[in-house]
């Protein structure tokens, strides 16, 4: 597939519960930040949202979920065509949310409703050109930002959702650095990766300063909020 050449129609578009099954992601990057008092650099981390045509917002790149591709598929495909970047996604959805599309808000009808997976993706790769490039410009933001922006109630609970499963994952490679590789087992790798894979099922934590609670200082302030 040619990154510029994007999907259009709704021939091959997935339904369920007379819903509209979409699939995005909030693709992420660590960024060097500012010296700390022991002059170490820290990292922080950025999210790439785009412009939505005809309206004054960002959001996060995001689409229809089609039957010849895997949800992950349509959520890679999606930040390629609106975003013009490449990454690694991680497999297990943030979750899950049902929500109107923006064409349908103002309407008082049971359609127009979407049922949206949203994944992490970590950009690896750029593109200076990309297929919906005259619709969507690109912005990277701190995660303050990010929850300043998010129009959205569903926008937000994603967000909060990935800030857990990113200070997880940082918590979890500290660990692993700290091991000594010549005494890990196997059987200790796979076991950490496994946890990793599966720390994302955290929908009951529902406000920022509860996910900040739940991780360490030092694990927001790499986090940048």
């Amino acid at each position: 597939m040619s990154c510029l050449t994007a999907r259009t129609g709704r021939q091959r578009q997935r339904y369920e519960d007379n819903m509209r099954l979409v699939s995005g992601c909030i693709p992420y990057r660590w960024k060097k930040g500012k010296v700390d008092k022991n002059e170490d650099t820290k990292e922080m981390i950025e999210v790439l949202m785009v412009s939505s045509p005809k309206r004054d917002d960002l959001v996060f790149p995001k689409g229809g979920w089609e039957d010849d591709e895997t949800v992950t598929e349509a959520a890679c495909r999606e930040a390629l065509e609106e975003a013009g970047v490449k990454g690694i996604v991680r497999e297990i959805p943030l979750g899950r949310w049902e929500f109107r599309s923006k064409s349908s808000m103002d309407s008082c009808s049971q359609k127009g409703w979407c049922r949206g997976y949203m994944f992490s993706l970590e950009v690896t790769q750029e593109l200076e050109a990309w297929a919906e490039q005259k619709d969507h410009n690109r912005q990277w933001v701190n995660i303050e930002e990010a929850f300043r922006l998010s129009r959205y109630e569903w926008m937000s609970k994603a967000l909060e959702v990935f800030l857990i499963v990113m200070a997880e994952d940082r918590k979890l490679k500290n660990e692993e650095n700290n091991v000594d590789s010549s005494s890990m087992s196997v059987l200790d790798v796979s076991t950490k990766c496994y946890k990793r894979t599966t720390s994302t099922q955290h929908h009951s934590i529902s406000s920022r300063t509860n996910i900040l609670s739940h991780s360490s200082q030092e694990i927001a302030i790499h986090l940048g909020y």
